[in-house]
């Protein structure tokens, strides 16, 4: 095996032989602070995307879920990677590769247009299924209160008053929807004007609102015509005052956290944006 199949279990190795005997690797798409592998593979002039978790990985099996459960209506269109090969137990899967252009880092990061699209292609997947999940918002509670008690550069006053805050937070039941989980431009493609979404290890049931929280802070607070046109395309906007807030509170503190455990100090240091943010209003 090459370099950039180094890191990949024997199980794993073997099943890349299996499913694409004598492929080339092409460009490896790692990140480097996680333990998940993405290599970029050719076989018979078929491009893929070979992504395996290591030992610690709860991504790859979310991943899978979503491919065999929620991106027809996008995989239909052209706008997600089809799987080719999948294996939750040895956490790995093959995708056919899904051409285009980041758009994070790019000019279209600043277009209208490709945001029209993504709120569209999200309406699409949330529009799918939709559950009511009636212990939804006291686990999220707790997953927040958990990922307080985790190593973090977050202030020690602001740290209890997030702890408090939580304390007062009703626990009324959920609308869940499929959702991606990651949902911005850095997990958008652009290929002939053509929005496409890739990345779907956060894939999960969650209220519609937890899709904008990234968008929120990032891209909506830089320029308000994004928001407009993402929310033109969406059809709706579906961040209840109260459920946004807690929203919000709550993805800033996984973002501070997490980001603080894996050495991304970038962004750690929007982690610590989005608390300040949060906490300041009850909407913004």
């Amino acid at each position: 095996m090459t370099a950039a199949l180094g890191d990949l279990s024997p199980q794993q190795r073997a099943l890349v032989d299996q499913w694409l005997p004598n492929a080339t690797v092409e460009r490896d798409h790692s990140w480097g602070l996680t333990t998940t592998t993405v290599v970029e593979m050719t076989r018979s002039g078929s491009r893929f995307i070979v992504k395996a978790g290591g030992a610690d990985d709860h991504h790859i099996q979310r991943e899978l879920h979503a491919h065999l459960n929620w991106l027809r209506p996008w995989t239909s269109r052209g706008c997600a990677p089809t799987l080719a090969h999948g294996n939750a137990d040895a956490k790995i899967l093959v995708t056919r590769y899904l051409p285009g252009e980041p758009v994070f880092g790019s000019t279209y990061a600043d277009d209208p247009a490709v945001y029209r699209q993504a709120g569209e292609l999200l309406a699409l997947l949330h529009a799918q299924s939709v559950v009511v999940d009636d212990d939804y918002e006291g686990r999220e509670n707790e997953k927040s209160l958990a990922w307080l008690r985790q190593p973090h550069r977050i202030a020690s006053a602001t740290a209890e008053r997030l702890r408090t805050e939580i304390a007062t937070w009703s626990t009324p039941p959920a609308a869940l929807v499929p959702t991606h989980g990651d949902w911005q431009p850095r997990n958008w493609l652009v290929h002939h004007d053509v929005v496409g979404i890739i990345d779907f290890g956060r894939a999960a049931m969650r209220p519609a609102s937890t899709d904008f929280a990234r968008l929120a802070v990032q891209d909506f607070s830089r320029n308000p015509n994004l928001e407009t046109a993402f929310l033109d395309g969406y059809g709706a906007d579906p961040r209840e005052a109260g459920a946004w807030r807690r929203d919000r509170v709550r993805a800033a503190i996984g973002t501070a956290v997490w980001a603080h455990r894996v050495g991304d100090e970038p962004f750690e240091a929007q982690g610590h944006r989005m608390i300040a943010e949060a906490l300041s209003s009850s909407r913004a």
